[in-house]
């Protein structure tokens, strides 16, 4: 008897559906897309209505035998790739690829037994207007990648790429740094005094603000003296006090991008790594006797909308733990401008299944993305924490200081998550209380403490911020972000530093010719605008046809006027203070996909390049006559090895350190667990000696992180 046959997009989906639906189906993996346009030429025929010429994937060809196979014993074909415009189109592939007719179009935004069940009940066709918005996606970036980067290979250097989103992205990165390099800071300073009530020593700080009622702003250090002149032997006094009520409300549950920027705060994730983690999650996990289970709704969302199910699982599930007066009057309702609502935001498929339950199922990395999603769901649908806010004015002669505290008056969904923050702001509901004062009670001055400060320059993007400004410009779409992220480093136009980006020669030099020769390309709101309109095809407002007929001829016409007149560069390479080992001659800094390194003035002449990293002053234990040197993977991970590489083998992922073996008197390495430092050993083959930061195992401080 012929089975009816799912087609899923990824292997690690099947074993999870299997688990729900038992042995009547028949359920195969496409391994994403079949079909796509060709590498090797444009494949958009644009003088006939920009049809592409889809060609399939060289290495799915046995992957679509197989599935046609399959395909020709089934009664019923089921297209369940992902609920989004790409999971569309894929379905619309395999429909092509297999020559099926009729196939039914199943979608769920979580792999749950509820969910799958009713998802094969009410199948539906394939929309054509999801398929021709990812069409039309494919097509553009398709235009601008394969005409611009050819120019710049012509007039920067081969194997440099554009696209018309990654480009903005970099764009945005160089004008932040230009900003940073124009800024003049500005000096100012803050007066804040030290007081205490007169009857015991209870100390607390209030900041100067007002002279005669007026703003008070000192910019120099003469001025601070005035003001101490001014103040010498005052008397201090509570002048006024205020109480008020400060009630915070939670975060929505996570769409895409939240939940890239959370992670990337409160984990270190990257949202390359976070996607991957998420994605590993919604396909679902093994958790033992359970079977196998989906633990989070589809990652790929921009809607805050959750289902009443979830909704009503959450109020239970916050009655019978914190109570009713945890619960909010009226269900908390997230609603996002914009949004496609489509799909829901991203939640745990069951609230009842919390992070300790799971957590001997999962990895660390896992987990804590688990935990961080569970933790902002729950929160999401209690009530508000409220604060009393206690503001005290303190009058001296003509001057005015003020004090803030506050004190928690009911946690509500701080009980469980709060939300993490890019810059290091206090609000007043996060300040200390203040001691118990009077109006008109006279105060003791402890000590009056002037600070000098600078202003400072907007701070460059970490990629918390980058997604989260991407998303407020409406550049690309959250799921793409982490590849933008990803494909911008991997270009060297920006580096990570110290978790900030910064930009390259190459980035600053690519940016500029593009701004000055594609200026609607590189702008921020027209990139935005197209956004608007994909979202237009998406809906059936919008034919796809007429946007490209739209978006091309102008780019087309921009294309051949900066053939001819854009101006050639040569990334002009740094100097160092290093000399050539083979030739003496001088080294230069180079930029290369994986980052800087040395390169020979002498180049073709001579071809010696050096590692450009740091060296740690720590000898090679198997030369013994070449120094260790920090250096980075092809997939950006650090790792040591020796800087007489290739000579020498020597190679290590432990950082080696000045510190003496007491046992052999080598160097000593540091041990790691995931990137965590938890003790030493001796960095000779020869010694058995080592030490652990702690006796616990890195995997025991990882299950008491996770219960903090």
């Amino acid at each position: 008897m012929a089975k009816s046959l799912i087609i899923v997009e990824s292997p690690a989906k099947i074993k999870t559906l299997k688990n729900i639906l038992g042995p009547g189906y028949r359920i195969e993996a496409s391994m994403g897309h079949v079909r796509d346009l060709p590498k090797s030429k444009l494949g958009v025929e644009v003088e006939n209505d920009f049809t592409p010429q889809y060609v399939a994937i060289p290495d799915r060809k046995d992957i679509i035998k197989k599935l046609k196979a399959a395909a020709d014993e089934a009664d019923v074909v089921y297209l369940a790739s992902d609920p989004d415009r790409e999971g569309e189109a894929i379905a619309w592939h395999l429909e092509q690829s297999l020559k099926l007719k009729s196939p039914k179009r199943i979608q769920f935004n979580e792999i749950t037994k509820q969910a799958v069940l009713h998802a094969l009940e009410e199948p539906r066709e394939i929309n054509s207007d999801l398929v021709n918005a990812q069409q039309a996606r494919r097509v553009l970036d398709r235009l601008v990648g394969y005409k611009l980067s050819p120019l710049l290979w012509k007039k920067v250097k081969r194997n440099l790429s554009a696209g018309r989103v990654q480009s903005v992205a970099v764009r945005m990165i160089c004008d932040r740094e230009r900003e940073i390099q124009a800024f003049v800071p500005e000096e100012y300073w803050l007066v804040t005094a030290k007081l205490t009530p007169l009857d015991k020593l209870d100390p607390f700080e209030a900041k100067l603000i007002q002279k005669n009622g007026a703003k008070l702003e000192l910019h120099t250090e003469d001025d601070t003296n005035r003001v101490f002149a001014d103040l010498k032997d005052a008397e201090y006094k509570v002048s006024k006090i205020s109480r008020r009520e400060q009630r915070r409300s939670p975060s929505a549950p996570f769409i895409t991008s939240t939940l890239q920027q959370e992670a990337s705060r409160k984990l270190g994730y990257t949202a390359k790594r976070t996607m991957r983690l998420a994605q590993q999650l919604y396909e679902g996990l093994d958790l033992g006797e359970h079977g196998t289970a989906g633990l989070i709704t589809y990652m790929r969302t921009d809607s805050t909308r959750i289902a009443n199910e979830a909704r009503d699982e959450a109020k239970e599930f916050i009655l019978n733990t914190y109570g009713q007066d945890y619960l909010p009057a009226k269900p908390n309702i997230y609603t996002k401008k914009g949004a496609q609502d489509a799909h829901e935001a991203i939640r745990p498929t069951s609230v009842m299944r919390r992070p300790e339950m799971v957590s001997k199922y999962l990895d660390p990395s896992q987990l804590r993305l688990y935990k961080l999603i569970w933790q902002r769901f729950v929160a999401s649908q209690m009530a508000q924490a409220i604060f009393d806010v206690v503001t005290v004015d303190v009058s001296a002669r003509d001057y005015l200081f003020r004090a803030a505290g506050s004190t928690p008056k009911f946690q509500g969904f701080i009980a469980v998550y709060s939300e993490g923050k890019d810059d290091q702001k206090v609000t007043d509901e996060e300040r200390p209380p203040l001691p118990v004062l009077k109006e008109d009670e006279a105060l003791r001055l402890i000590e009056l403490l002037p600070d000098q400060k600078f202003t400072e320059p907007p701070p460059r993007y970490s990629e918390a911020t980058l997604v989260k400004a991407l998303e407020e410009n409406g550049i690309g779409r959250p799921s793409t972000y982490a590849s933008i992220i990803s494909t911008i480093q991997d270009r060297a136009y920006v580096n990570l530093e110290e978790k900030r980006f910064v930009p390259t020669e190459l980035g600053f030099a690519v940016t500029d010719l593009l701004v000055k020769s594609f200026p609607d390309i590189l702008d921020v709101k027209f990139t935005a605008s197209v956004e608007t309109r994909l979202d237009n095809v998406e809906e059936g407002k919008l034919n796809w046809v007429k946007l490209l007929k739209e978006f091309y001829p102008p780019f087309e016409r921009a294309l051949i006027t900066a053939q001819e007149k854009m101006e050639r560069v040569k990334i002009a390479p740094k100097e160092s203070d290093e000399v050539c080992p083979n030739c003496g001659k001088k080294m230069f800094i180079r930029e290369s996909r994986y980052g800087q390194f040395l390169g020979c003035s002498g180049y073709p002449d001579c071809k010696t390049t050096m590692s450009l990293a740091k060296k740690l002053n720590v000898a090679c234990p198997i030369c013994k006559q070449g120094q260790i040197v920090e250096k980075m993977s092809k997939k950006r991970r650090v790792f040591y090895g020796c800087d007489k590489y290739p000579e020498c083998s020597y190679v290590s992922w432990d950082k080696p350190l000045e510190k003496l073996c007491p046992k052999c008197n080598s160097n000593l390495s540091e041990r790691n667990y995931k990137g965590r430092p938890i003790g030493v050993k001796c960095i000779s083959a020869n010694c058995d000696y080592q030490e652990s930061y702690s006796k616990k195992s890195a995997k025991d401080e990882d299950e008491q992180a996770l219960a903090s």
